[in-house]
């Protein structure tokens, strides 16, 4: 069985000041998951997200040292919000394959509006994971960022999901890679799916993203 569910918290490595300790902090949390899904993350700047909410650059910074530490910030809530998701929705789940089904859902489903977090969008956070993502790890400070603890919540989520792949199959040698490549690459399809349809076979009215990662990890593993 599972842990009892995790609440969303946040390393405070990410933030200068808790942004949800106050209205502004939540503001700035809130417009600038709508910003960056809006313009994108290159285009995104605090003096931008200051004139949006009415308030300083500065006021921004006592938040967060930069916009890349923001973008690392609201990754890492959105894995802290799929880690809290897939144990609350797996914790009565006996059955190691049953919940290894349920955290491939999880992980491959197109993003809905979780009402619970009032000022986080989480479909345009989803947005962000897919296109944004990776510009958080992909420099030359990941090794640093790293130590640091930057990405644990993520790399919790992976650890999490293999070691339920290793209940269904403890000889299996693959779990971290496979459960990583299910998660990057549905992001990359759900990506496709939008822009390039060509390279993916997304159908509309299905879950098509689901089905096939699902189908690929359990021939993997068994």
């Amino acid at each position: 069985m599972q842990n009892l569910p995790v609440h969303i918290t946040i390393d405070s490595a990410l933030y200068t000041k808790d942004p949800n300790s106050s209205k502004l902090g939540q503001n700035i949390v809130s417009h600038s998951i709508d910003m960056i899904d809006e313009l994108g993350f290159e285009a995104f700047t605090f003096k931008k997200l200051g004139t949006r909410i009415g308030s300083n650059e500065s006021s921004i910074y006592r938040y967060f040292e930069s916009k890349h530490v923001l973008l690392v910030y609201l990754i890492s809530w959105y894995w802290s919000w799929v880690e809290y998701t897939m144990v609350f929705s797996t914790s009565n789940i006996a059955s190691p394959v049953e919940r290894l089904e349920k955290c491939i859902y999880i992980l491959t489903r197109k993003i809905d509006k979780d009402n619970d977090f009032s000022y986080i969008n989480e479909i345009n956070l989803g947005n962000i994971i897919i296109s944004e993502s990776s510009k958080a790890y992909h420099t030359k400070a990941v090794d640093k960022e790293n130590k640091l603890g930057y990405f644990k919540t993520y790399k919790r989520v992976v650890q999490r999901v293999s070691d339920i792949v290793l209940e269904i199959n403890p000889t299996y040698d693959f779990p971290h890679m496979l459960i990583s490549t299910v998660i990057e690459g549905a992001h990359q399809q759900r990506y496709f799916s939008e822009h390039l349809p060509s390279l993916t076979d997304v159908k509309k009215g299905k879950d098509t993203v689901v089905n096939f990662y699902t189908h690929l990890v359990f021939r993997a593993i068994t």
